[in-house]
C-alpha cells in the first residue's frame, strides 16, 4: 500500500496508477478514495503516467485472439466472461483515476474530483468482487489473454477532457448498460446466480457512472458554449473507431440522463426503441 501522507491528490493518484499488481491497485484505490473523503489531501497538479502499471499477465492480444465468452453450465466459458469483465473493470479503475488527475490544470469544481474518485472506488470494488468470483471457479485474473482497446481509447483522448468524457463514459461504459442484462439472464439460465448477482451490482453502478460522465460533458459544453449533441457526435466520429450498435438499453440510458438524441443518429440501424429483452424477435 503506497504511503499517501504528505501527498497531494494528484501525486497519490500517480502512485496508485503505477502499481502493477492488479489486486493491490484496487485495494490502494479504495484506500486513496477514503483518504480523499476524509479531506486529508490537497489537489496538486502532478500529471499521471501515460500508461498505468499493469501485471505481466494477462498477455495482451488482438481482440480476435481473446477467448470467446460462451455462457454455459461448464466453467470455462463463464471463466472467460468473468476474466474479460475483470479486465474491463481494472481498465476502468485506471481510467477514472486518470480522469481525476490528468486535467487538474483545467478550472474544475471540487465535485468533479469527488465524482471520478467515487467512480474509481466503484470500479475497484467491482474488480475485487470479480476476482473473488474467479477464485470460486479455481481461476484468477491473468489466466487468459486480454486486449488493450480500452486504454488505447484513453491514450487517444489524453489531451482533451471533453473528448475523454465523450468516449470513456458515454460510449464505452454506456455499452455495458446495453449488453449486461442479456448476460445476467443467460447466467441465471445456467444456474450461476452468484455471477449474475455480481453483474447486477455492476450494472446498477454503471448507470451512475454514465450519469457522471454525462453531467460533466454537459458542464464542459456549457463552459465553452457548445451544443452538447452535435459536439458529442463530432467527438465520437473523430475518436471512436467502431460502430454504435443497437439494441440499446433505453431505460438504463434514460436513467443516466443520456437520451437517444445523442446516440440514435450515429447508430448502425434505426430499431432503437426497445431494450434487448423487449425488441421483436429477440
Amino acid at each position: 500500500m503506497p504511503d499517501i501522507s504528505n501527498k497531494t491528490l494528484s501525486g497519490a493518484i500517480c502512485d496508485v496508477l503505477c502499481i502493477s499488481d492488479a489486486r493491490q491497485k484496487a485495494t490502494a484505490t479504495r484506500h486513496l478514495v477514503s483518504a480523499w473523503k476524509d479531506a486529508t489531501l490537497m489537489l496538486g497538479n502532478q500529471p499521471p503516467p501515460d500508461r498505468p502499471g499493469r501485471p505481466d499477465r494477462p498477455l495482451l492480444r488482438p481482440p480476435r485472439e481473446v477467448p470467446r465468452r460462451r455462457i454455459t453450465q461448464s466453467a470455462p466459458g463463464r471463466i472467460a466472461l468473468l476474466h474479460a469483465i475483470a479486465h474491463i473493470e481494472l481498465n476502468a479503475v485506471d481510467l477514472a483515476l486518470d480522469m481525476a488527475s490528468r486535467f487538474t490544470k483545467t478550472q474544475l469544481p471540487v465535485d468533479f474530483y469527488h465524482d471520478w474518485l467515487g467512480v474509481a472506488d466503484d470500479e475497484a470494488r467491482h474488480f475485487l468482487m470479480l476476482s473473488d468470483r474467479l477464485a470460486d471457479l479455481d481461476a484468477a485474473y491473468g489466466d487468459l489473454p486480454a486486449h488493450d482497446g480500452l486504454w488505447q481509447a484513453a491514450d487517444a483522448t489524453k489531451h482533451d477532457l471533453l473528448a475523454r468524457l465523450a468516449i470513456a463514459p458515454l460510449v464505452l461504459e454506456a455499452r455495458g448498460l446495453d449488453v449486461t442484462p442479456t448476460m445476467i439472464d443467460r447466467l441465471k439460465s445456467v444456474g450461476d446466480e452468484e455471477t449474475a448477482n455480481a453483474l447486477g451490482i455492476i450494472m446498477t453502478d454503471e448507470i451512475t457512472h454514465v450519469s457522471v460522465g454525462k453531467r460533466w460533458f454537459d458542464y464542459m459544453c456549457g463552459m465553452d458554449r457548445l451544443d452538447p449533441v452535435s459536439t458529442w457526435h463530432s467527438l465520437v466520429k473523430r475518436y471512436f473507431h467502431g460502430d454504435l450498435k443497437p439494441p440499446f438499453n433505453i431505460a438504463a440510458r434514460n436513467a443516466a440522463r443520456f437520451s437517444a438524441a445523442f446516440y440514435g443518429p450515429l447508430a448502425t440501424r434505426e430499431d432503437l426503441v426497445a431494450s434487448p429483452k423487449k425488441r421483436p424477435n429477440a
